[in-house]
């Protein structure tokens, strides 16, 4: 399985679950709640934080509908409440540099050329893409060229959509690929999550696979580690009850630590692949495995039938397995009742 280094960080298989907390637009056009998302994402023990980079006059048309999850609230258009939560270059210049101050790493989402531009002259350590660009091949295309590891989010797509995307990026000379199972639905039903679709697609593009998760809740994005994903990229905000889109659908910070921490308590527990007893085990088995005993006085010189032993804790001697080779052995000592039979006692 291919690995990837983001900012230092390994990620495939075999290594820590890569935790993205996705501010998005949850900073509502306000760099100061920005700041805030980042320390909140810091304390929670995310590895990094993400945000989008978008011009709402570039991304939609003027009679773009909104998603039904974004349609509560006044009557705006989607370009009107995009144009809100817009951050511009100097945003995210002050956000990068107070996230490196902060000792988080600082991602982002361009929705076109011009941003991807500017993100990689910022520096950003990988450039991730939205669900709704899989199908983007220029966008693609020219991301690849700038031969920075890709998040690749695949919500909506068909196994050869995303074929025909890996496959635009690799020819671009960039193979430095992560991609994301996801289901994009605002909030997605857990019934619909198809964790499952994470091994089929690491089996069939060998790449780090890892899930961005838009349920609710936590238990999606845990049970996702525990199937292999390598990273976890999910939504939260500083307060649900905060106006715009995404925010009712996210994470609060206790919410998000509580998600970090069971993650990395998933990967304490996930162990290797070897069937193998623990050193603790390795104690009890003494313990609680049986042993073959005399059910009765054993005289020296007696040929040993079945009808002589019984199996009984402690495990410190020969073990059940061994029961038909003691059979027709004959006594070289005394046995007693009770006594454990071992090899020296065996002619």
């Amino acid at each position: 399985m291919k690995r990837i280094k983001i900012a230092g960080r390994t990620i495939g298989s075999g290594y820590p679950c890569f935790i993205v907390a996705e501010a998005g637009v949850n900073h509502n056009g306000n760099v100061d709640l920005a700041k805030k998302l980042i320390d909140a994402a810091k304390k929670a023990g995310a590895d990094a934080v993400k945000f989008q980079m978008f011009s709402a006059e570039k991304l939609v048309t003027n009679a773009a509908p909104k998603a039904e999850y974004q349609r509560k609230g006044i009557g705006e258009t989607q370009r009107e409440m995009l144009k809100k939560l817009e951050l511009g270059k100097n945003d995210f210049r002050i956000l990068k540099k107070y996230a490196e101050k902060s000792k988080i790493i600082f991602l982002a989402t361009p929705f076109d050329e011009e941003n991807a531009d500017f993100l990689t002259r910022l520096g950003v350590p990988a450039i991730k893409i939205g669900s709704g660009d899989l199908t983007n091949l220029p966008l693609l295309e020219h991301v690849a060229r700038k031969n920075k590891p890709i998040i690749l989010s695949t919500g909506m797509g068909t196994m050869q959509e995303v074929r025909e995307a890996v496959d635009k990026i690799k020819k671009s000379g960039n193979e430095k690929i992560i991609l994301l199972h996801c289901v994009s639905s605002y909030p997605a039903r857990l019934e619909d999550s198809n964790l499952r679709a994470i091994q089929t697609m690491e089996k069939t593009f060998y790449l780090p696979v890892g899930y961005s998760d838009h349920t609710l809740g936590i238990t999606a994005g845990v049970a996702a580690v525990a199937l292999g994903a390598c990273l976890i990229e999910k939504h939260f905000t500083l307060d649900k009850k905060l106006p715009g889109p995404d925010h009712k659908a996210s994470l609060e910070p206790d919410e998000l630590e509580a998600m970090v921490a069971r993650i990395r308590e998933v990967e304490r527990a996930m162990g290797s692949w070897a069937k193998r007893p623990t050193k603790d085990e390795d104690a009890i088995k003494k313990v609680v495995r049986k042993s073959i005993v005399a059910k009765v006085n054993i005289p020296m010189g007696t040929v040993i039938t079945g009808e002589m032993l019984e199996l009984k804790r402690p495990g410190t001697g020969l073990g059940p397995k061994y029961l038909e080779k003691v059979v027709g052995k004959m006594a070289k000592k005394n046995i007693r009742a009770d006594e454990l039979v071992t090899l020296k006692k065996l002619a």
